[in-house]
């Protein structure tokens, strides 16, 4: 299978250890028959796919949103879906989230809408305290912890001991 990524940011690195192939987003849209988004929402990529975005898809691909909702115009979504520019959709997650009862995405046609809250198992619990125990024991045995918020605090010297030591 063929993969194509954009990235207004590419890390080339991550690129070739991925093999995928970057290309900019009017080509990933032009060729793709999978459109996935996957980024966090900022001030540039607030609405990123737009009309004119959805437009400039096949009208045999899908859309699937696991990012964030705002990164699409839902209202051009609903039209996509309904004049058929695009074949279906995806989504994880909406704008706004939870979503007004009456909103046009929820009966859009060829669209699947999930929760966004694909985390939310008994295994990814148990990973996510195991980790944070983890954590704790790192940073209590003067370690830097592996998800530490600011790692710079234990590249400063020895830390003071804790009571009891």
């Amino acid at each position: 299978m063929r993969v194509l990524t954009y990235d207004p940011r590419p890390q080339p690195w991550a690129m070739g250890t991925l093999g995928v192939e970057p290309v900019s987003l009017e080509e990933l849209l032009a060729e793709a028959d999978i459109v996935t988004l996957h980024a966090n929402v900022t001030e540039s990529s607030r609405g990123m796919i737009g009309e004119a975005q959805l437009r400039a898809m096949k009208p045999t691909a899908m859309l699937i949103n696991a990012g964030r909702g705002a990164l699409v115009d839902q209202a051009a979504l609903v039209r996509a879906l309904h004049e058929g520019w695009i074949a279906g959709a995806a989504l994880d997650t909406l704008d706004p989230e939870p979503p007004e009862p009456d909103d046009p995405i929820l009966t859009a046609p060829n669209t699947i809408i999930t929760p966004h809250m694909a985390s939310a198992t008994a295994e990814t619990a148990a990973r996510v305290n195991a980790k944070v125990c983890d954590n704790v024991i790192a940073a209590l045995a003067g370690r830097r912890p592996q998800f530490a918020v600011n790692p710079e605090v234990f590249e400063t010297g020895p830390r003071p001991p804790l009571s009891g030591e």
